[in-house]
């Protein structure tokens, strides 16, 4: 009898402990993660009983929470919703937050482990609990320039610090207003999210760091390069044949370059030179030259192919690894299935910008908490060595000349040394191009690495171009900071 007790007795504590380590599991090591889950109506319904931290642009607030006199107690209100809502994204009472609001929303809800203590201060004290604010690497200047150059088109603009990996700018079009998504009227908040789903040009989708993403195009060549110099087989000078049609081996495809003749006078042509007049015929000549892995080990070092979190997740770009040399070829200028956001075509110019040097892209300066403690402060960050300082310079003068004298012309700023690269996407037979511009700018010290894509041709089908539209809004953008 004693045996049969104790065998129960035991099964009883062992079960007892389970008990105790799996509430703990949940309680501590699992409390954020439940607590963000979209799915935990209680945890999100317990949010509006205290006020939300604010989104901070140079420390105004482009989103905050204000007393409301409903049972949420708290209403989350947009400064200026349509300028920043790629930024904040939106709040809902029921669903999902999206932007800054879903990724940092333990953060500013005050409910993160690392706020533990300022929620049992609270309760002691009497205060209201508050949430966390966070300071954004925006600048307004170069939000609103962006905002006002990309107009009507559909696209995206991307601002970065070469040296920090700062966002400055991120601007998606169409955009939405987040404030008709965080009302408390349910049925009107499901209302407008529909017409949002069901609107022209998808506003809900953000083109800077995800959606349907494009082929880069003709942006892609400064990673050949890159590519070809790193590989120690090429420099610059290095010349292949000059072609006006390349049939591709064991395909249909003939590739020809955007004048339809040759790149130039002469019989061969220079990495550089196709470059700064953006042929196609010698980078697809190159591609099939270089080894596969090292075209797809580059183009990883700039980022392609990487999972980012800014800390909204980025969806990521990617560059296949082509052992078919016809595929190879198109990938090799930006086609076949190359995809890109605009967020990774800016990392491209700024590691170029930097000597080489890649900064990992950050849009969050600090967490603070309602009294004003620093709970986090983010320090720029090193991603990769992309490319050997000596390769980078010598990309880098080939985007300024490419400004100065090749088919990136209408980046030019009076007084100021641009680089830059344009880019015309194809999409099909009979599709819109995607256009394209990255670059950086001043050359001699850059400050700052922009990339522009405007989707559907700009409205022009297939007759727009990277340098008659994408590059008139990258510079316009780059004037708006350098004349600060």
């Amino acid at each position: 009898m004693n045996r049969e007790i104790k065998r129960i007795s035991t099964i009883v504590l062992l079960m007892f402990v389970a008990l105790l380590v799996s509430t703990s599991i949940l309680a501590v090591f699992q409390a954020d993660a439940l607590t963000a889950d979209a799915r935990n109506s209680r945890a999100r319904n317990d949010s509006y009983a205290q006020q939300r931290g604010a989104i901070l642009v140079a420390g105004q607030p482009v989103a905050q929470s204000v007393p409301s006199n409903d049972v949420y107690k708290f209403q989350r209100v947009y400064s200026n919703g349509p300028l920043y809502s790629s930024v904040t994204g939106f709040f809902p009472v029921n669903g999902e937050p999206t932007g800054l609001e879903g990724a940092l929303d333990d953060k500013l809800s005050g409910s993160s482990n690392s706020q533990f203590f300022d929620r049992v201060n609270a309760i002691l004290t009497g205060k209201n609990p508050q949430g966390a604010s966070v300071e954004t690497t925006i600048d307004p200047v170069a939000q609103q320039a962006a905002y006002d150059a990309l107009g009507s088109y559909q696209g995206a603009v991307v601002l970065l610090e070469p040296k920090t990996g700062r966002i400055l700018a991120m601007v998606s079009k169409p955009d939405f207003d987040p404030n008709t998504l965080a009302g408390h009227d349910g049925d009107t908040v499901n209302a407008n999210y529909r017409a949002l789903l069901d609107a022209q040009g998808s506003p809900l989708t953000n083109r800077t760091i995800g959606g349907d993403l494009n082929p880069p195009g003709s942006t892609f060549k400064p990673v050949m390069s890159a590519s070809a110099f790193e590989s120690g087989k090429f420099t610059k000078d290095s010349q292949l044949p000059n072609l006006s049609s390349l049939p591709l081996p064991g395909s249909p495809t003939v590739v020809k370059n955007d004048n339809f003749s040759t790149c130039g006078p002469g019989a061969t042509v220079s990495i550089a030179t196709a470059q700064i007049l953006s042929c196609n015929i010698p980078f697809a000549e190159l591609g099939m030259q270089l080894d596969p892995q090292t075209i797809h080990t580059q183009a990883e070092k700039f980022g392609f192919n990487q999972s980012l979190k800014i800390p909204i997740p980025v969806e990521k770009s990617v560059y296949p690894l082509y052992v078919d040399d016809a595929k190879r070829a198109l990938g090799s200028f930006g086609q076949y299935n190359d995809k890109a956001t605009p967020l990774q075509m800016a990392m491209v110019s700024a590691a170029i910008a930097n000597g080489g040097k890649l900064m990992y892209p950050n849009l969050v300066d600090s967490i603070r908490s309602a009294d004003l403690q620093t709970l986090e402060s983010f320090q720029a960050k090193e991603f990769s060595q992309a490319l050997s300082q000596q390769n980078a310079d010598t990309i880098k003068q080939m985007m300024v000349d490419g400004v100065d004298h090749g088919v990136a012309s209408n980046a030019r700023i009076d007084g100021v040394e641009v680089g830059g690269k344009t880019g015309t996407a194809q999409n099909g037979d009979n599709d819109p191009f995607t256009l394209w511009f990255t670059g950086f700018a001043p050359a001699n010290d850059p400050q700052f690495a922009v990339a522009v894509v405007v989707e559907n041709g700009g409205g022009q089908g297939q007759n727009g171009t990277g340098n008659s539209i994408a590059a008139p809004i990258a510079k316009k953008v780059l004037e708006a900071v350098l004349n600060k």
